[in-house]
This record gives structure tokens, C-alpha cells and sequence, in this order.
């Protein structure tokens, strides 16, 4: 049996596979602290648990739920943006809820892309779209990005290519790996150029309140709706990774169209997570800052650690992780990253994986305690990395 043509040229997702390998070296005893991956390690707020426990344990949530989301978290989840974002959206037309964002990129590669049309993806940029793109049939088109030009799209250098063939193109500020911030002219720049190609933007956004003052959505530019379709998530801005829960928010027309694939994939979130999530858009500006002074302090520690790799970096990211560019002596970020994990038993993430621009550079999750962060940087120490 052969598997489908779709997945040529896809293979298992990098972490999958490394922490496989991760599971093996700790069965011999290798006790590998792992920086790599962006699974937040603090809980939700008790009353978003207590909102889940009390719901699930009522006789009548347990059915089979609308296709569309509960009435009350699209009506929370409109809140949210017009509170944060000063975006309205209509709750019963624009927002629909997403069992995690991650599935939404699926939907929307499914519902727009036939065979063989193109679709802008940023170089580096998160290794989903690229996948997700390829199995739908699609062609990703990659646009760079560099520390040069602040990690925005050159709009110039896209534009003297072929755009004929390019449906959509995947945005992501705060971005992620390199924690750029988002600038609203290149918000703006963003709506110019989709008009003027004809081209469908996703953006997307899920590390808005991650040591970011300034949460933005590009669903707040003037003229947004008519081009744009935006991700969400409440996996890393209230600790509910493990939850999947997750947002698209666009016009109607585009939500029906979304709508139409997503229906024939699942029969809607257990009903009690919508709740208690609802529960947790609620939660006001102390939330956000309790969460962000524990990164700020784990930051701290994480600068002390790529500077014993001698790697240089930004003190202007914001996000869940720091992105480095590695030292001269390496010949990439893969060969740095293995002699941190087989030398010093410390499992950091190589850039690479987000496309070759990031070939020369390393990301460290925020992940984890200042203790564990401590303890990796005494064992590197102790290897002597160099």
C-alpha cells in the first residue's frame, strides 16, 4: 500500500521526531532538559479549570455541538478583539472557533487551494504552512525575511516576481521564530498589496500578549476584512495549549466558505471547553501581566545562556522565544543544536527547521523555570561548548 501522492515531500513534523529521539536518550538516563519546544508549562487561570470542572459535570453538555461554535464563546471571543484589538466583529457571522489554530491553516489550504496555486509563505516562518500548503495541492512561494530589512516582507522584491498564480499568503506577527514585533505601516503596506494582487492574507496571530505591551491585529487596518482572514489562539496567552482552542475571524463570506470544509472534519468542541474558555477571555490586564513577569524573569536567564554559546540576539523580541544567530566556528544551527543536546544533554531548537534563512541560527523556548534554564546553563558550562 502506498500512501497518497499529497504527502510526497512532507515528512513527520521536526518535533515529532526529535522527541522521539529525546525519549530515547532519557531511557538511558540521559535526563535531557529540553528548551526547544513552545508548550507552555504554566497552568490556566484556577477559575478557567473550576469554569470546566463545573460545566462537565452537568448532565446535558456532552452531545454533539454546533458546527459554528457556542453563541457564548464567539460572543466572548468577540469581546476579546473589540477589548484588546478595538476590532468589532459580529459574533454570529465573523468569528469561528477552531478545535486549536493550528487546524485552521489545514482549513483554509483545503478550501482555497487547488491544484497547483501558489501560496507566499515567509522564509523563515512556521514549518505548518509550508506542510499544510504541499498537502492541499498548493506551491509555497517563499518571501525572505532578515534582520536587515526588521523581518518584514520586502514588498519590492515579491512583487518582481510572477504573482499571477498566488492565492494566499501567510503573515505572522509577533512573529514567529524571530519575536519581531508587528508595525502597523506594514499592516497597511499588507492591505495595499493583497488588494492590488488580488491575494487572500492569513494572518497569523497567536503570540500577541507574550511580553507584548501592544497586542495589534491586522484585522484592525481599515479595509482589513475585505482581504484578510486572522488566527488566533488562547494555547500561549492563557496557557491552554493542551485545550485546543483556537479562532478564524474574517468577514461572513469567508467564515461560510471556512465553514464548509471544517464541518465535514469534526462535530464541534466538547462544550465545556467552550465554556471555560469563554471564561478565560474574560480575564483582564493582571492575567497577562502575572504570566508575563515569569517570562520576563525565564528571558533573563535565557540571555545569560546564548551568551555563554556566544551567539548574538535582539533584546527587542517579544513572544514565547528567543531567536539567536550562532557563532562562527558552526556550520549551522543544526550542528550547534546537536552538540548542546549530545554534549551537554540540553535540547535546543536549530533554525533551520523554519527554512534555509534560518539556517545560521538557534531559538530557545521560554518554557520552562528559571531553575531548569540554571541547570542548562551549568551543564553546557560544564561541557565546555564552544
Amino acid at each position: 500500500m502506498e500512501v497518497a501522492k499529497r504527502l510526497q515531500g512532507v515528512g513527520e513534523y521536526y518535533f515529532s521526531k526529535k522527541l522521539r529521539e529525546i525519549d530515547e536518550l532519557n531511557k538511558q538516563g540521559k535526563n535531557i532538559i529540553n528548551l526547544g519546544i513552545g508548550s507552555p508549562d504554566l497552568p490556566p487561570h484556577p477559575e478557567v479549570v473550576k469554569a470546566l470542572q463545573e460545566a462537565a459535570a452537568q448532565p446535558n453538555v456532552h452531545g454533539y455541538q454546533n458546527y459554528k461554535g457556542s453563541p457564548v464563546l464567539r460572543t466572548a471571543f468577540a469581546g476579546w478583539y473589540r477589548q484588546w484589538y478595538g476590532v468589532a466583529l459580529d459574533p454570529d457571522t465573523e468569528v469561528l472557533p477552531l478545535i486549536g489554530s493550528k487546524e485552521g491553516i489545514m482549513h483554509i489550504c483545503m478550501t482555497y487551494l487547488n491544484e497547483g496555486d501558489q501560496v507566499l509563505v515567509p522564509n523563515p516562518g512556521y514549518p505548518t504552512y509550508r506542510s499544510n500548503v504541499t498537502i492541499a495541492g498548493g506551491v509555497c512561494i517563499d518571501y525572505g525575511l532578515n534582520g536587515e530589512n526588521g523581518y518584514q516582507p520586502d514588498f519590492a522584491a515579491i512583487e518582481a516576481g510572477d504573482l499571477s498564480k498566488v492565492k494566499l499568503m501567510f503573515v505572522n506577527y509577533p512573529h514567529m521564530p524571530t519575536g519581531q514585533q508587528p508595525d502597523a505601516e506594514v499592516f497597511r503596506a499588507l492591505i495595499g498589496f493583497a488588494k492590488k494582487h488580488g491575494i487572500l492574507i492569513v494572518h497569523d496571530n497567536p503570540y500577541s500578549f507574550i511580553l507584548n505591551e501592544k497586542p495589534l491585529s491586522l484585522l484592525s487596518v481599515e479595509g482589513a476584512k475585505e482581504v484578510v482572514i486572522e488566527l488566533n489562539s488562547l494555547s500561549k496567552s492563557h496557557n491552554m495549549a493542551g485545550w485546543r482552542v483556537g479562532v478564524l475571524c474574517g468577514a461572513a463570506g469567508r467564515i461560510n466558505e471556512v465553514l464548509r470544509f471544517k464541518s465535514n472534519m469534526d462535530s464541534g468542541m466538547f462544550l465545556p471547553v467552550q465554556l471555560a474558555a469563554a471564561k478565560a477571555l474574560g480575564l483582564g490586564k493582571e492575567w497577562h501581566d502575572e504570566v508575563n513577569a515569569v517570562y520576563r524573569a525565564r528571558r533573563e536567564k535565557v540571555y545569560q545562556l546564548l551568551d555563554l554559546l556566544k551567539c548574538t540576539y535582539s533584546r527587542e523580541q517579544v513572544g514565547m522565544f528567543m531567536w539567536a544567530a550562532i557563532p562562527e566556528g558552526y556550520k549551522d544551527g543544526y550542528e550547534l543544536a546537536d552538540a548542546v543536546l549530545y554534549n551537554a544533554n540540553v535540547f535546543i531548537t536549530p533554525g533551520g527547521i523554519f527554512g534555509n534563512a534560518g539556517d545560521r541560527f538557534i531559538r530557545i523556548s521560554l518554557c520552562g523555570s528559571t531553575e531548569r534554564f540554571e541547570q542548562a546553563f551549568e551543564r553546557i558550562k560544564e561541557a565546555s561548548i564552544k
